[in-house]
């Protein structure tokens, strides 16, 4: 139980250490309709049908099945994220979330969705981390990686 709480602790680190790399954000590009409750994303994980493609644009990758791609506030990690997606229909169900800190300071959710925006995608949802992955999803005892 120990090494768990420790992960969880140096997870939580790195999250916190980007967020303060960031300054004030762009306003949002996404819409309230794009936005995929934690709740919802866990159930999904839980029944383990028709699962979405989930792709971490952040720190780490902490939601079972995610595809880590990295920071895509780094060019080098957006490039990835293209891509990946260049790889995929238009009409993929997939979820990206960050969670590194509030969705006002995230530097990487942004870009995501610019990305996803620009190549015309048109199933893709935010998971909606307003505070960050440790108190919307990790504290909720929703599906880790292990």
């Amino acid at each position: 139980m120990k090494r768990r709480s420790l992960i969880h602790l140096l997870i939580f680190s790195l999250i916190m250490v980007g967020c303060q790399h960031s300054q004030g954000q762009k306003p949002e590009n996404w819409t309230a309709d794009q936005l995929i409750e934690p709740s919802a994303l866990a159930q999904t994980l839980q029944a383990n049908k028709e699962l979405p493609v989930i792709i971490s644009v952040g720190p780490g990758a902490i939601i079972p099945h995610s595809i880590d791609i990295g920071m895509t506030e780094n060019e080098k990690n957006l490039e990835k994220f293209k891509e990946v997606l260049s790889k995929l229909p238009k009409s993929t169900n997939i979820v990206v979330y960050c969670g590194c800190c509030p969705f006002a300071h995230c530097p990487n959710v942004r870009p995501a969705i610019d990305v996803l925006q620009k190549l015309k995608f048109t199933n893709y949802h935010l998971l909606n981390l307003p505070n960050n992955i440790k108190a919307d999803w990790i504290s909720k005892g929703y599906p880790q990686v292990k």
